[in-house]
Order: C-alpha cells, then sequence, then structure tokens
C-alpha cells in the first residue's frame, strides 16, 4: 500500500476568511447568516474583514449555523500530523 503524504499549505487563511468562505460555499449572503445567528450583519462583515477577533461564543453560534465544528473556524490553518490519533 503506498504511503500518503501530508498537502501542503498553499494559502494562509485568517479566521474572518475562513468565516466568509463556508458562508459563500453554501451561498449564503450575510444577511442570511445574520438572520441565523442573531449577530448584526456589520458584525459578520467586521469579523470577515478582520476588524473584530471572532471569540468562542460567536464561534459557536456561527459554526452552528454553518453546520461545520467551531474549529474549523478558529483554527482555519491547523494541520494534523498522519498518524496522529484523533
Amino acid at each position: 500500500m503506498k504511503q500518503f503524504r501530508t498537502a501542503r499549505k498553499r494559502i494562509e487563511v485568517s479566521v474572518g476568511e475562513s468565516v466568509r468562505i463556508i458562508r459563500e460555499l453554501q451561498e449564503l449572503s450575510q444577511n442570511q447568516l445574520a438572520e441565523r445567528t442573531g449577530i448584526p450583519q456589520a458584525t459578520i462583515s467586521a469579523i470577515e474583514n478582520g476588524r473584530v477577533n471572532l471569540g468562542v461564543e460567536r464561534a459557536k453560534v456561527l459554526a452552528r449555523a454553518l453546520q461545520c465544528h467551531p474549529a474549523v473556524l478558529v483554527f482555519p490553518g491547523w494541520e494534523i500530523p498522519l498518524g496522529a490519533a484523533a
């Protein structure tokens, strides 16, 4: 069986960019995400543009609305080495 190599990181993604990418992949506008979360659209915009920190509680709320794990938003560049326990 072939050994797999860990994928190399091609770009750095900020926390705000990860929120924007996941939101856009789900074809949601900032207004739609605001309606789902109760977080004002202006705050979502500020998070996506790096003007406001995401924070743990907002990460949980956004992750629930975006149907992903909060760590995907908080640690967008995290890599797990092959063979590491999950």
